[in-house]
């Protein structure tokens, strides 16, 4: 009895052997059903003769529509930028510490460019309750530190969206204006008042969302080196 008894082992690699002709049968007919549609498709196509690699290439998309338009030259890079002394004027102090590490960090920098110096002006000097004439007080202390030369850039939410090389072509064209000084404002609050508006000569934002006034001097700063960088044609932006 023992002699006649099949090996459970010998059952399952006889299954898997014909499951594999199955299968290899299965791969067969396909191979040839498409065979056939494929030479139905190159022959019926007339009066063109049309090759496997035509229709290949028809289903591919065009590489040189992949790669993107090559991004503007900036007209300024190379050429002798004259570099205007730059403040930067903020209602408001900058009270963290991590802050003011990185403002000193960028200010040295841009000293290598142009005269740079950060102006903090005072928010709400005279501690006024209603918010109108907060906006005043600060807008008239703004504009007492303005010269009548300055070209000035408010920073504002309602402004024009620079790219980082557009912030370095604004920086040229200020240096070709005759002004003796760049000024770029930050406002306090509640937004620069009617004065400072009806003064600056552009108006830019830095972000469509709302920042902390030490978030945007941060951002401003960076983007000013970062023009200056893009002018001198330095390997800091990419």
């Amino acid at each position: 009895m023992m002699r006649n008894m099949r090996n459970p082992e010998d059952s399952v690699f006889s299954n898997l052997k014909e499951r594999k002709k199955k299968l290899a049968a299965e791969t067969l007919e396909v191979e040839k059903s498409l065979r056939i549609e494929i030479e139905v498709c190159l022959t019926d196509v007339k009066p063109f003769p049309v090759s496997m690699s035509l229709i290949l290439a028809a289903r591919l998309p065009n590489p040189k529509k992949c790669i993107p338009p090559p991004a503007k030259e900036n007209k300024y890079i190379g050429e002798a930028v004259r570099a205007l002394p730059t403040r930067v004027l903020t209602v408001g102090k900058t009270r963290s510490p991590g802050v003011q590490l990185l403002l000193d960090e960028y200010t040295e920098k841009l000293k290598c460019y142009s005269s740079f110096e950060v102006l903090q002006i005072r928010s709400n000097p005279k501690k006024a309750q209603d918010t109108t004439v907060q906006i005043r007080e600060e807008d008239i202390a703004v504009m007492s530190t303005i010269g009548s030369s300055d070209w000035v850039v408010l920073l504002d939410e309602h402004g024009n969206e620079l790219r980082s090389e557009e912030m370095a072509e604004l920086i040229a064209r200020a240096g070709n204006t005759g002004a003796s000084r760049l000024s770029f404002c930050i406002g306090g609050p509640y937004g620069h008042g009617p004065l400072l508006r009806e003064r600056a000569n552009v108006s830019v934002r830095l972000s469509s969302m709302v920042l902390n006034h030490q978030i945007a001097l941060l951002v401003l700063i960076e983007q000013i080196y970062r023009a200056w960088t893009i002018l001198k044609g330095q390997k800091y932006h990419h």
